[in-house]
């Protein structure tokens, strides 16, 4: 697995961790920072997936308006909380990040959703990142 594929995991977890215990983004990066601070093995996938999450809390409202754009009828509170968190990260990759091709952005989120979301969210996923792709050109 590469140390992108597990930064994107990491973020992932803690995108997914603050909606389901309902605290915000800011404290849980914080509270994950000080977690990996005593694991020094884990420090190097740690910088990209806090890359990841500060820029989800900065363009928030940015990636979410995206989202509920291209999402065609489906408000973010009626997503599942894992494939609102895998949107949320692979649209600030796409939209923000142009060091990642978006076919790799969009790839990778679509896996995670197989792997980790109901049997219908990996071409949800995949749906929605495309049609953003596409916006962004």
């Amino acid at each position: 697995m590469s140390a992108r594929t597990k930064a994107r995991k990491r973020a992932l977890d803690v995108l997914y961790s603050a909606d389901i215990r309902g605290i915000d983004l800011p404290t849980a990066l914080a509270d994950e920072d000080v977690r990996v601070a005593g694991e020094a093995g884990r420090r190097a996938s740690w910088e990209y997936a806090a890359q990841i999450v500060q820029g989800v809390i900065d363009r928030r409202e940015e990636l979410d308006e995206l989202i509920e754009t291209y999402a065609r009828d489906w408000p973010l509170d009626r997503m599942p909380v894992i494939d609102r968190a895998l949107l949320r990260l692979a649209t600030w990759e796409l939209a923000f990040n142009p060091e990642v091709p978006a076919a790799v952005a969009i790839s990778e989120a679509v896996e995670q959703a197989q792997t980790l979301s109901t049997e219908d969210s990996a071409r949800f996923v995949n749906g929605v990142l495309g049609r953003i792709a596409a916006s962004l050109g």
